[in-house]
C-alpha cells in the first residue's frame, strides 16, 4: 500500500533506484551497496500483509465454495504481482522505463482483480489500493499522481456502480471506499515530500560544486600569486646581482627554477584538492620573501603559538598578506605577530591600494569568514603603512 522506501525524487533527473543510493554517478555492485540499498524494497512491501482484508472477504463471500477458493488464489497471485512489480519498478535507473514497466504491472493487476471480483463479488475489489500504490511511482511526478487518480476515480466508479446494483449493497460494503483514499492521500504526501527534498539536493549538490571551484580558484590565486611574487623579486635581484656578484646571481637563478618546479606542484596539488598551507613553512617562506624584497622582516618562527583549529587559515592569510606586502607596500620593514587566536601582519609601507584592498584580498576574507574568524584591514589614512589583523 503506501510505499516507504523514497522511490521518487526529481521529475527531469533522477530515477527510482538512484534515490536508494548516494552515488547517482554509479551503479554499485550489490555487495557493495549498504543495508538501506540493499533492503529498502521491503518497506514498500511490507503493506502487502493488508491483502488479507479482500482475501478473507472473498472466502466469506456468499458465492460458491470453488468460485470462492478460486477468487483468493487470483489474489494471493495479485499480492505476488504487486510485490514484483515493486522491486522491478525501485531497481530501475530511469523514470521512463519504470513508468513502462509500472503500467504493465498496473494492466496485470487489474485484469486479475476484476476476475476475481467476478468470482466472488465486489469484495474483492478491496484490493484496488495497491493499484493506487503502484500507480503513484509509476514515472515522474506529476503524471504519476494523475495515473493514481484515474485509478482511484476507476475504482470509485465501477463499486458505486456495483454496489447501487445490489440490495444493501452501500450500507454493507461502503466501508470499501476509505482504503483506497487514504492510500491515495498518503501515498501522494509522500512522493511530493521526496520529489522535494529531491529538487533540494539537486540544488545544494550545484552549490557545493560551485564552492568547490570558488575553493581551487581561490587557492590557485593564493599559490601562484605568492610564488610568482617571490620568483618575479629574485629575478630582479638576480640582474642586478649578475655583474657584479656573479656567484651569487646564479644561485638565485637557481632558487628561481627551484620556486617555479614547487609552484607547479603546488598548483597541481591544488587542483586535486590536495594542498594543505602548513603555517611552519609559511613562516620560513615569508621570512625569505621579505629578505630578497629588501624588507626587514620580524617574523616568528614557532607555529606552536595559534590554536591548532586555526593554524592552516592563518598560514593561508600569512601566505597572502607577504604576497601583498612584497608586492604592493614599498615597506622597509614587516612584523608578523602570532596569536593563540590569530595573526596580525603591519608594514610601514605606502597603504594598501584600494583595488587590492577590494579584489586582492577577497579570497583571504572568504576563507577567514568560512573559518568563523574576523578580517580587518586598516583605512587609508589610520596612520602608515598597513595592519592586517585576523581574530577568532
Amino acid at each position: 500500500m503506501v510505499s516507504m522506501t523514497g522511490a521518487a525524487g526529481d521529475e527531469d533527473a533522477l530515477s527510482p533506484a538512484v534515490l536508494l543510493r548516494e552515488d547517482t554517478t554509479a551503479d554499485p555492485s550489490w555487495d557493495e551497496r549498504g543495508p538501506w540499498e540493499k533492503f529498502s524494497w521491503i518497506f514498500g512491501i511490507v503493506w502487502v500483509v493488508f491483502m488479507a482484508f479482500p482475501i478473507s472477504g472473498a472466502l466469506a463471500s456468499p458465492a460458491p465454495l470453488a468460485p470462492r477458493i478460486a477468487a483468493a488464489a487470483l489474489l494471493v497471485v495479485y499480492s505476488a504481482v504487486y510485490i514484483a512489480a515493486y522491486i522491478w519498478m525501485v531497481t530501475t535507473d530511469d523514470w521512463d522505463v519504470s513508468a513502462v514497466r509500472g503500467r504493465l504491472a498496473l494492466v496485470v493487476m487489474i485484469v486479475i482483480m476484476v476476475a476475481a471480483a467476478l468470482l466472488v463479488g465486489p469484495e474483492a475489489l478491496g484490493a484496488g489500493s495497491f493499484l493506487v500504490s503502484i500507480a503513484m511511482f509509476t514515472g515522474h511526478a506529476k503524471r504519476a499522481i494523475l495515473l493514481a487518480a484515474a485509478m482511484l476515480f476507476g475504482q470509485y466508479l465501477v463499486l458505486a456502480v456495483w454496489l447501487a446494483a445490489i440490495p444493501n449493497g452501500f450500507e454493507d460494503l461502503g466501508v470499501l471506499f476509505m482504503p483506497p483514499a487514504i492510500v491515495f492521500v498518503s501515498v501522494a504526501l509522500v512522493r511530493l515530500i521526496i520529489t522535494a527534498q529531491e529538487r533540494h539536493d539537486v540544488v545544494e549538490r550545484q552549490m557545493a560544486l560551485v564552492a568547490e571551484r570558488e575553493r581551487v580558484a581561490r587557492d590557485v590565486h593564493d599559490v601562484l600569486g605568492h610564488s610568482l611574487t617571490v620568483v618575479t623579486v629574485k629575478a630582479e635581484l638576480a640582474e642586478r646581482l649578475i655583474d657584479i656578484d656573479p656567484d651569487r646571481a646564479k644561485d638565485e637563478i637557481s632558487q628561481i627554477r627551484s620556486l617555479s618546479r614547487e609552484a607547479l606542484a603546488e598548483v597541481r596539488a591544488t587542483v586535486s584538492g590536495l594542498r594543505v598551507a602548513r603555517l611552519g613553512d609559511e613562516l620560513i617562506a615569508a621570512r625569505s620573501a621579505l629578505a630578497d624584497a629588501g624588507i626587514d622582516a620580524d617574523v616568528p618562527s614557532d607555529a606552536a603559538t595559534v590554536d591548532p583549529r586555526h593554524r592552516i587559515v592563518v598560514a593561508w592569510v600569512l601566505r597572502e598578506a607577504i604576497t601583498n606586502v612584497v608586492r604592493h607596500s614599498h615597506a622597509s620593514s614587516c612584523r608578523v605577530v602570532l596569536a593563540n587566536d590569530g595573526i596580525i601582519v603591519e608594514d610601514d609601507g605606502v597603504g594598501t591600494p584600494a583595488d587590492v584592498a577590494i579584489g586582492g584580498f577577497r579570497g583571504m576574507r572568504e576563507r577567514v569568514d568560512a573559518a568563523g574568524a574576523t578580517l580587518r584591514l586598516s583605512e587609508p589614512g589610520e596612520g602608515p603603512g598597513t595592519r592586517l589583523e585576523v581574530q577568532w
